[in-house]
């Protein structure tokens, strides 16, 4: 009988996406030979894994978990191919597991996630079991780990599109909720102006500095009007300084809400599922017209 080394193993995965251990049993079964092995899994697997693996997965969802008392949780995107199979039940369960798994053990990153246990395996090998079962690809994006100052509070909204996960000191679970829903609707960008990055701010000033230029404005006016456009960006993308979404004057910012319940944000995260992956359209008619033209020139 071969020795199955870790390698071997390793190299099996990389060809064939297959959980761990079926690439153990399968180099076990084939006596360590790689090409049996690979045989033995895509007559139990087929291809569905290898081919999946190549495939963009710009659909999924966003888990979010948080302790009994509010002060530990954890916020995670899980991105397949199709929302068809985001809403698949095995699907959930590898996300809602991996948000707990977040916040319960503190990986420091998506690779050390993979590597703890789940059911009987790990977390890769559960993700690369589905991945071989429903044919799509999936991966663990991204995910945050919050320890809350006050009552971590969540929202989540569009069949778990946009969630929030709000650090909410003081005030009372309604006053988080409203606010964790203003921020899914208002996606402001940071806190306060201290959390807006420096070149998002000098964009914005080049800009503004173009735009007056091209309206013949005087030069020495340029500066005041970047600055007032600045200003104006920052009570648009800031938390704190947005008009509340539910405010019945149509005024009252958060920071005015949070004051007048005698609250506080301590920070939030919003995710978006999909948020900066570029999706592949498919150009129908582009594509049957260059068929048709490939068939004319035959």
């Amino acid at each position: 009988m071969a020795a199955i080394t870790a390698s071997m193993v390793a190299e099996l995965r990389a060809k064939t996406d297959a959980p761990m251990m079926e690439c153990k049993k399968a180099l076990t079964e084939a006596d360590g030979d790689l090409g049996k092995a690979e045989e033995i899994l895509r007559v139990k697997l087929g291809n569905k894994a290898t081919k999946a693996a190549t495939r963009i997965a710009a659909e999924g969802i966003v888990g979010v978990s948080i302790s009994a008392d509010g002060k530990l949780g954890a916020i995670i995107e899980v991105n397949c191919e199709t929302d068809f199979v985001a809403k698949n039940d095995e699907f959930l369960a590898l996300v809602k597991g991996c948000a707990e798994l977040v916040a319960g053990k503190n990986p420091a990153d998506v690779a050390t996630l993979s590597a703890l246990p789940m059911g009987e395996g790990t977390v890769e090998s559960t993700r690369s079991a589905l991945v071989g079962k429903v044919g799509e690809n999936m991966s663990i994006r991204r995910f945050v780990r919050a320890e809350a100052k006050g009552k971590l509070v969540s929202y989540i909204h569009g069949g778990a599109k946009v969630a929030v996960l709000v650090d909410l000191v003081g005030g009372d679970e309604q006053l988080g909720k409203d606010i964790a829903m203003h921020i899914a609707a208002s996606k402001p960008k940071a806190l306060d102006a201290s959390g807006v990055s420096q070149e998002l701010l000098d964009a914005e000033r080049r800009i503004a500095i173009e735009k007056a230029r091209a309206d013949n404005k005087p030069e020495a006016m340029l500066e005041k009007i970047a600055e007032g456009t600045v200003q104006k960006y920052l009570k648009e993308v800031t938390l704190l300084a947005q008009v509340f979404v539910k405010a019945e004057d149509g005024k009252q910012t958060i920071e005015q809400l949070l004051k007048a319940k005698g609250a506080s944000v301590a920070g939030f995260t919003l995710y978006i599922v999909g948020e900066g992956i570029e999706k592949k359209v498919n150009d129908f008619a582009a594509e049957v017209a260059a068929q048709a033209a490939a068939a004319a020139q035959k």
